[in-house]
């Protein structure tokens, strides 16, 4: 099913692809409607333009790519399925995030993770290719952030205060340089061989949708970030 969305107010999109018998949807000329594919499962949506605010939110199992940039909060509380952009992602992306995938071409915006959170066998994952704003994974509970930094290499790829809040998951950073403001509670080691099996399969379906070399990717310096059990947050955002 093909939808033309030129002028179509987001409201009426949305009651089409919820209503479509076919799994299958191809949106064109897409320009900033919200809430797409919120709460979808079992269709396969590509988007042809830029979809607003809360793509994908409440997702429950929709693959959904997108070729073009998405703008803020997408994958809010995002349950289930796989999201693709084609390049860059606004700010919050992933917001409470529990389950499912999100992978970005280029960059994303600020305070991308937060509050993700894991479940038994639910573990959100979120990949991001190019550089990242600050507040990554602000309070984070669970999951995986991973950051290629694939446009960033002699600097760091992440803004500031990353980790901040975090008490659960993991944040693996592609770079030689880590952020010199890293938080106390966050532990920052060398990815070992157990830790690069662990991403290794979502930066192979990086590469399978945008291309790169996989093998070059994962024979570069990675960094894992863990929460410091030992040392948690008792205040924050307070300056000595």
């Amino acid at each position: 099913m093909d939808i033309n969305a030129k002028d179509l107010h987001f409201k009426e999109l949305n009651e089409r692809i919820k209503n479509s018998p076919e799994k299958d949807i191809v949106i064109n000329e897409c320009n900033g409607q919200r809430y797409i594919g919120s709460g979808q499962k079992g269709k396969n949506i590509t988007i042809n333009g830029v979809p607003g605010n809360a793509l994908g939110s409440y997702l429950d199992g929709c693959i959904i790519r997108v070729h073009g940039n998405a703008q803020d909060a997408t994958g809010d509380t995002m349950n289930d399925g796989t999201i693709y952009i084609h390049g860059n992602s606004g700010d919050a992306c992933g917001y409470a995030m529990r389950g499912g995938k999100i992978f970005i071409r280029d960059n994303a915006g600020y305070r991308t993770g937060i509050h993700m959170k894991q479940y038994k066998d639910k573990r959100p994952v979120i990949v991001i290719g190019g550089s990242v704003g600050s507040f990554l994974g602000e309070y984070l509970a669970g999951g995986i952030i991973v950051v290629l930094g694939l446009n960033s290499e002699e600097t760091p790829s992440v803004g500031n205060f990353c980790g901040t809040g975090m008490h659960g998951g993991k944040i693996y950073l592609r770079t030689n340089q880590l952020p010199q403001d890293l938080p106390k509670q966050v532990i920052a080691k060398e990815a070992t061989a157990e830790d690069m099996e662990e991403i290794k399969e979502y930066i192979e379906e990086f590469c399978q949708e945008f291309g790169g070399n996989k093998e070059n990717i994962l024979n570069s310096n990675f960094f894992c970030l863990i929460p410091d059990t030992k040392n948690p947050y008792k205040q924050m955002y307070t300056y000595n």
